[in-house]
């Protein structure tokens, strides 16, 4: 960790609509699955549950990705979100977001922001 940031993961492996990077965040209440992607160019992260129910959002490791690549998908549910905001615009969750992540892409890196 470095000035309150730490290494995620090299930016070459998240690609543009690709799969993402699968990580964990340590909390108070103790380690959490996350995620980040790239998408418009930018990174965005992501805890790994769904807003309609606690459940991790891919099927595969690291498939967030509906079919069309412009959508975040759960897999069980098939709830739809916007990459970008973590907004649901489809499914029981409609409306809904997926709590984000602060992240910052830097230096060939992507950090977590503490």
């Amino acid at each position: 960790m470095a000035g309150g940031q730490c290494v995620i993961c090299l930016s070459e492996a998240v690609r543009e609509g690709e799969d993402g990077v699968r990580f964990t965040v340590t909390r108070v209440t103790g380690e959490e699955p996350a995620f980040v992607v790239r998408f418009g160019g930018r990174v965005y992260a992501y805890f790994n549950r769904c807003a309609h129910v606690p459940i991790e959002l891919d099927w595969q490791p690291g498939r967030f990705f509906d079919d069309s690549r412009l959508y975040l998908i759960c897999a069980t549910h098939g709830a739809l979100y916007e990459p970008e905001s973590g907004r649901c615009v489809a499914g029981p969750c409609r409306g809904a977001y997926l709590k984000s992540i602060p992240v910052v892409e830097r230096d060939g890196g992507v950090f977590l922001v503490e």
